[in-house]
This record gives structure tokens, C-alpha cells and sequence, in this order.
């Protein structure tokens, strides 16, 4: 594992660079985060959020497209509508489909976030069940899928939840709480303040991973969770308080630049 006396000097003023270049108001209008940006209410934030990053892979203009879709269809009101919602209005979302995130999949999340709510008071209480033992992220993720997953969906849909007990990157919630926890400094919301962004992962991406790499401070060769525990060690190394800072330089390098 590095540490900071072999990471380059000229490395961490790039990442400093570039984070703060990337991690600005701008960025908000073409990324999937303009989605929860909407909204001013909590819950209408956590819900929005939770959906869109579920549905963050592809191409970015079609994310969007789709992620609309899902807030229209839910009247622009998420937690409302989901508090209120019976079998009649998830009919709604029967020709709903984004790749292979399609209407079985979609019906199955909505119901369970509407028992998250009524229920078990919310996503970010769902999450601290597994943090707040250890305050450990990969237990936040675990315990969450294992609820998330606990009233029978069928196995298609099983596999839109990352599985980190499995080795998965995790970076699509990774990147869910990134933007739920964060200090809101003009792109992400910092709403959730009992999770330590200190605690953060990194969401690996193919396009944070080839940088990372480029730069030498990734070495594994799979984009797989020890290769998130790799990253966001060495990242923490730089920013021990914040070490998910540096996604948006890695990834807006990656998606934005050669």
C-alpha cells in the first residue's frame, strides 16, 4: 500500500487541480447529479438520488433522460408520491426501461423504498444500521442490500444492488453516498451528517480507474473493491478528512480529457 512520500509531488497539485476545477457549480448541469439538484426537501433528495445513481451507467445524456422519466412519472413530488402510492400508480412505470434496469426491476425498487419510508425511517437510517457499529462503509453496504433485497425480487433484479460481500466496486451507491454525505461545497448535498466523509470510498469507474493508474496510484488491475480500498487509501493519504474529493478530478480527467 503507498503512502504519501511516493506519491509525486507534481500528482497531488494535478489532483488538487483538477478537483477543484471539477468540483464546482458548473459541473452540476451534465452530470447525473443535476437530477436530486432539483429538489429542496430531504427526502425528495435522498429518493431522487438513490434512483438516478441506480441507473448511472451508459451514456450520460441518456441517464438524464431516463432519470427524468422516473421523477415525471412520480409527479415531480418523490417522497409524496411514494408515501401515498398504492398498486394503481406503480402501473405507471410498466414500460419504464433503461438497458437491463427495466419495469420489474423499477416497480421492485419503488415498493421497497416506500416501505423504507413508511417503515424503517428512511435511506440514510437504513445505512447507519450498518455504519455506526464500526463505522465502516463496506458494513453500511452490506447490511443495506441485505435488507434492500429481503422481500423476494427476482434474481434479475437482485443484481442492480452491488454486492460487495461479492467484490463489487460498489460505484454507483458509493457514489450515492458521496453525494448524501459530502459537505455541500456547490455540487454535492452534505444532508446526511452522522457518516463521516472521512469513511468515504472512492466510486471506481472505468474512467477514475484508467487514471488513477496512468498516475500510479493504482496498481491492482481489476476495477473490483480491493482496488476501491487501494484508491481511496491512497487518496486518503493526501485529504485524510475528505479523500473522495479527488473523484472528480480522477473521473472528470477521465470522461473530459486525454
Amino acid at each position: 500500500m503507498g503512502s504519501l512520500n511516493n506519491i509525486a509531488q507534481q500528482t497531488i497539485e494535478f489532483l488538487n487541480t483538477k478537483a477543484a476545477f471539477y468540483h464546482a457549480p458548473w459541473f452540476i448541469k451534465d452530470d447525473p447529479i443535476s437530477i436530486p439538484h432539483r429538489f429542496s426537501r430531504k427526502e425528495d433528495i435522498e429518493i431522487s438520488a438513490f434512483l438516478t445513481a441506480t441507473i448511472t451507467w451508459g451514456q450520460r445524456k441518456m441517464i438524464l433522460q431516463k432519470s427524468s422519466l422516473l421523477m415525471e412519472l412520480m409527479e415531480n413530488n418523490p417522497h409524496d408520491f411514494l408515501k401515498n402510492a398504492g398498486h394503481q400508480e406503480f402501473q405507471k412505470f410498466n414500460s419504464f426501461v433503461y438497458r437491463t434496469f427495466n419495469h420489474v426491476d423499477c416497480i421492485y425498487f419503488l415498493s421497497t423504498l416506500r416501505n423504507i419510508y413508511r417503515h424503517h425511517g428512511g435511506l440514510e437510517e437504513l445505512f447507519l444500521k450498518g455504519y455506526k457499529t464500526n463505522q465502516c462503509i463496506f458494513d453500511a453496504l452490506v447490511s443495506f442490500r441485505q435488507f434492500f433485497t429481503s422481500f423476494s425480487p427476482m434474481p434479475r433484479t437482485g443484481k442492480h444492488l452491488a454486492n460487495v460481500e461479492k467484490a463489487s466496486a460498489a460505484k454507483r451507491l458509493n457514489m450515492f453516498l458521496r453525494w448524501m454525505v459530502r459537505p455541500d461545497q456547490g455540487v454535492d448535498f452534505g444532508i446526511w451528517k452522522k457518516i463521516d466523509p472521512a469513511h468515504l470510498m472512492i466510486p471506481l469507474d472505468v474512467h477514475v480507474a484508467r487514471v488513477a493508474r496512468n498516475l500510479g496510484i493504482l496498481q491492482r488491475k481489476q476495477n473490483d473493491w480491493k482496488a476501491v480500498e487501494e484508491l481511496t487509501q491512497m487518496l486518503k493519504n493526501i485529504r485524510p478528512h475528505d479523500p473522495v474529493f479527488y473523484d472528480y478530478a480522477l473521473f472528470g480527467s477521465g470522461v473530459y480529457e486525454k
